[in-house]
């Protein structure tokens, strides 16, 4: 009977580090799909995209298998703590906001912040000129808090995705849109966004770009530091630059 019993619990050992090897080989990526070139879903309704390409490369390199999660943007941060994924990697900027609720990566891209508006309109983009005008920006995003710091008394429209402020933009309920410069570039490209173009300079810089994890994750965040570390080292990044942009957003 001892013998048997032993046998038993070895058994039940085995079943469960076998099931925390298989947790530990299959991770779920947050993405929102909703914000083209980064992340979209294609026609067939498969989520594509630079975050998309990236992450992939990333579990590649871990050598795990990795399921699409995805989340609207307004509740993306809440899903990621309640564990609905394991990563969040949708072009999020670094703030010290966001640094109290999850941790970061190193960053994957730079990004700006630019205006656009239409072609024909003399737009400029200080604060005096903006007054009376509606401006455009997508909720809970880097564009949203430079507008309401620093453009008081400007008209400013929240839009749950960037998609949408594009709509509104086109139809006229906008006079402009500041968004991140290379979602911003890759609309302009389109036959909907062909009469409108960049407004003045980027009015912010240096916006850093990083996957989030659960707080207290090293061993994860540790992980997808070094497999970003190789992915731009063997070109991997490169590739997939290259696709999406005709310059470096590194």
């Amino acid at each position: 009977m001892q013998t048997y019993r032993k046998v038993l619990l070895a058994a039940a050992a085995s079943l469960v580090f076998s099931a925390s090897a298989m947790a530990a080989d299959k991770l779920k990526m947050g993405i929102e799909a909703a914000y083209p070139p980064f992340n979209n879903k294609d026609a067939s309704g498969q989520v594509v995209g630079f975050d998309k390409d990236i992450g992939d490369a990333l579990c590649a390199k871990m050598k795990v298998e990795c399921e699409v999660v995805t989340s609207d943007w307004d509740g993306i941060i809440p899903a990621l703590m309640a564990k609905k994924f394991d990563f969040l990697i949708s072009s999020l900027s670094i703030n010290e906001e966001r640094k109290q609720a999850v941790d970061f990566t190193d960053p994957y891209y730079s990004n700006k912040l630019q205006f656009i508006a239409p072609k024909n309109v003399d737009f400029k983009v200080d604060k005096e000129s903006l007054q009376g005008k509606v401006i455009g920006v997508q909720r809970s995003t880097l564009a949203g808090t430079w507008m309401e710091d620093n453009m008081e008394g400007v008209e400013l429209k929240l839009y749950d995705t960037q998609e949408n402020a594009y709509l509104d933009l086109t139809s006229g309920r906008l006079d402009g849109i500041l968004a991140d410069k290379y979602a911003n570039y890759d609309w302009l490209k389109t036959e909907a966004g062909r009469t409108y173009e960049f407004k003045g300079d980027p009015v912010v810089e240096g916006d850093k770009i990083a996957i989030a994890v659960h707080k207290g994750n090293d061993e994860l965040r540790n992980k997808l530091n070094a497999a970003l570390k190789e992915i731009i080292a063997d070109g991997t990044y490169k590739k997939i630059n290259d696709k999406y942009f005709p310059f470096s957003i590194y």
